[in-house]
């Protein structure tokens, strides 16, 4: 092929990628702190040591007998015992779900165990509330939460984004860690803060090297145990939101956050369901050594899990359902395998494990930016818009650049055709999303992708496609470690072997981006792929035969569909496909019933809207409508000073957008039938990111 052709091809791929921008991949980076990888050792200033390691939970028998060293606190409600009784009996009868595709027995003798540890906390019993409970516990600690509805009156009633926590913000407009741990319930319905601030203050703008958390205090609050004690996640429910909407919406969220842990090490969370959080239900942040077991995650505005540069994760045994952006969310993990600094990880391993869970009914079952070193296994993702999505999208804030290192095998990616965006949806989506596609890589380099099953994903089993480094940092833009605007950095050896797929509209699909290499596809028996030939790399042994020459076709959907998201366009990605010949999955389910998001939060609405950096991760485009002229260009100007952070790199600075420029986007994007409830920031974030030529 000519140099001229791939210069062309290049432009046109380059235009096309402008996709991620305007909203198609799910995983954007959260309104957030700039973060930091805690380093990996444990901290043994206490004992047992805090982190290291994936921590061992206590069993709930153990709660009821005195430990040295550890005290714990029994949060109960008045009829604990009665709805226990009532579990009891249904699990007696029918069995119990730990997530839809692991339904257990319950036998007589486990009944009779459970009774008599559950009279003895009733028995221990001194709160009403979760919260006062966590704030009370020290190292090593646990609290057991008994079976009921938790609603948290007294962390509920505090205000939100109140002005008396602005003097611990920083320049993003985040709360400081310090901020944090002064306003624990300003955006969190339960707040577990692990250690004490430390003596300084946190570094703004943050620093290059994102190893080591600053002025890291000591444990305070770290090897904490939070448990409920019923027969299942089911009988322990967190709500932030409306409880009367049970386990669907609308949400009526009153908190961004429902449970957050941040600099928990050693932190455990089993046995409980937490729902109608506006952000994300589940937040786990800069801590090692963390274990998510047995829990339940519904219908919150972005994130059913979220956890952020951790180490030592596991999440096992759970169920993420109709939440708004995605289902699970692991995002910029400790880069601890592919383009790891070997001086601080000297042996490579996996950060994080993802196990047993089933994530369904969701705009997104799974998204992750930056998401490294993340091993996926034994999962089934289905009946969501967009089974899973991966990319290298970075802003200020959001270390991990680029994308490397998971390893996703043993799941099932099945039947994702759910249509989020049609009327009588019960999930809000917040992003735009292809449904009908079970998985794809935006971006991401040497991750494995094996004996997996795709089937009956309408649209397509697996994606695979490029994000240019000159749209993640120049020309223009101020070079970031990893990212050359002169280079290719990303979408490089991955490879999909062993895999089976069937009654998928196109099983593998390719943008061959001129000059990716090492992409290699084998093993996974007779497939549909477009382009109609892919590399096999003789099996994943030469990766080097394998190189991008670039699809005109496959090129010019992406930019169809993105590069002018706008009303009456012709992208097909938010149109339910058909079914393919071969598909044997039903039609997808009656959506359930539409809701608007107007009653969300005051501030999200009409021209009373109020707009500070605190509130850029809550406004829409329904508030895009509804504002003033002047509130537009307030909310751009907030947006610019936001993105514009630095990242990872001495006088790098985020990718933002004229004013013009982000104007007509928002109009653009805004317009569309669906994207009501879409985030502006996300919008922005995406737009400005890919348009490096637009400052």
């Amino acid at each position: 092929m000519g140099t001229r052709l791939v210069r062309r091809l290049s432009a046109t791929v380059a235009a096309a990628i402008a996709l991620v921008l305007c909203g198609s991949l799910v995983a954007d980076a959260h309104i957030e702190r700039p973060s930091y990888w805690p380093l990996p050792g444990p901290d043994c200033s206490i004992s047992p040591c805090a982190g290291g390691k994936v921590p061992t939970p206590r069993s709930l028998a153990s709660a009821i007998v005195p430990a040295q060293g550890s005290t714990t606190r029994v949060v109960c409600r008045p009829d604990s015992l009665k709805r226990l009784e009532a579990s009891i009996k249904k699990a007696r009868k029918s069995g119990y779900s730990i997530r839809p595709y692991d339904r257990r027995g319950f036998s007589a003798t486990e009944a009779r165990e459970l009774r008599r540890i559950n009279r003895a906390l009733f028995a221990q019993c001194r709160y009403r509330e979760i919260q006062p409970a966590v704030t009370a516990s020290g190292n090593n600690d646990r609290v057991v939460v008994m079976p009921g509805l938790y609603t948290e009156p007294t962390s509920r009633s505090k205000p939100t984004h109140d002005k008396a926590c602005d003097p611990y913000k920083l320049s993003t407009g985040a709360y400081s860690y310090k901020g944090e741990t002064m306003c624990p319930n300003d955006a969190n319905l339960i707040a577990v803060h692990g250690r004490a601030p430390g003596g300084g203050t946190d570094p703004d703008p943050p620093r290059v090297d994102r190893h080591g958390i600053p002025n890291l205090g000591k444990c305070i609050r770290c090897n904490l145990q939070l448990e409920g004690s019923g027969v299942s996640a089911d009988d322990v429910v967190v709500d932030a939101g409306d409880p009367k909407s049970g386990n669907h919406g609308p949400r009526n969220s009153v908190k961004d956050v429902g449970i957050r842990a941040d600099r928990a090490d050693g932190f455990v969370l089993r046995n409980v369901t937490v729902r109608h959080a506006n952000e994300h239900n589940v937040y786990v942040i800069e801590t090692n050594g963390y274990l998510l077991d047995r829990f339940k995650a519904f219908y919150a505005g972005e994130y059913g899990l979220l956890t952020f540069v951790g180490d030592f994760g596991r999440t096992q045994n759970c169920e993420a359902a109709g939440n708004g952006d995605s289902g699970l969310y692991p995002g910029s993990g400790a880069k601890t395998n592919a383009g790891r600094d070997k001086r601080i990880y000297p042996k490579a391993r996996y950060s994080q494990e993802i196990r047993y869970c089933d994530s369904h009914h969701n705009t997104s079952g799974y998204s992750g930016t930056d998401g490294n070193a993340t091993w996926l296994h034994h999962n089934n993702f289905y009946d969501n818009g967009l089974g899973f999505t991966t990319d290298v999208f970075t802003a200020a804030g959001h270390p991990g650049f680029p994308q490397q290192g998971d390893l996703v095998e043993n799941n099932h990616f099945f039947a994702n055709n759910f249509n989020p965006y049609l009327p009588g949806s019960d999930v809000v989506p917040t992003v735009p999303v292809p449904v009908g596609t079970g998985m794809w890589i935006a971006g991401g380099n040497d991750n494995i992708i094996r004996n997996n099953t795709f089937s009956d994903n309408w649209r397509r089993g697996a994606m695979l496609f490029a994000v240019p480094d000159a749209f993640v940092c120049g020309p223009d833009a101020e070079p970031m470690p990893g990212c050359d605007p002169a280079k290719l950095s990303t979408s490089h050896r991955n490879h999909f072997y062993g895999n089976t797929m069937k009654g998928n509209g196109t099983d593998f699909w390719w943008d061959a981006f001129p000059f990716n290499v090492g992409n290699c596809w084998w093993g996974n028996g007779k497939v549909k792929t477009s382009p109609k030939h892919l590399p096999h790399c003789s099996n994943g042994k030469a990766p080097m035969l394998s190189v991008g020459f670039g699809n005109l076709a496959n090129e010019a959907e992406l930019l169809t569909c993105m590069a002018d998201l706008k009303p009456g366009g012709p992208c097909p990605w938010f149109t339910s496909p058909t079914r393919p010949k071969g598909s044997t999955a039903a039609a997808p389910r009656a959506p359930g019933s539409w809701y608007e998001e107007k009653d969300k939060h005051p501030h999200d609405h009409g021209k009373g809207l109020r707009i500070d950096d605190a509130l850029l991760a809550e406004v829409t485009c329904h508030s895009w409508h509804e504002a003033t002229a002047d509130q537009q260009k307030r909310i751009l100007t907030k947006m610019r000073v936001f993105m514009g952070g630095q990242i990872d790199s001495p006088g790098a600075r985020g990718a933002t957008l004229s004013l013009d420029k982000a104007t007509k986007v928002l109009d653009n994007a805004c317009g569309l039938p669906v994207s009501g409830p879409f985030k502006l920031y996300k919008l922005y974030a995406r737009t400005a990111a890919f348009t490096p030529q637009i400052r």
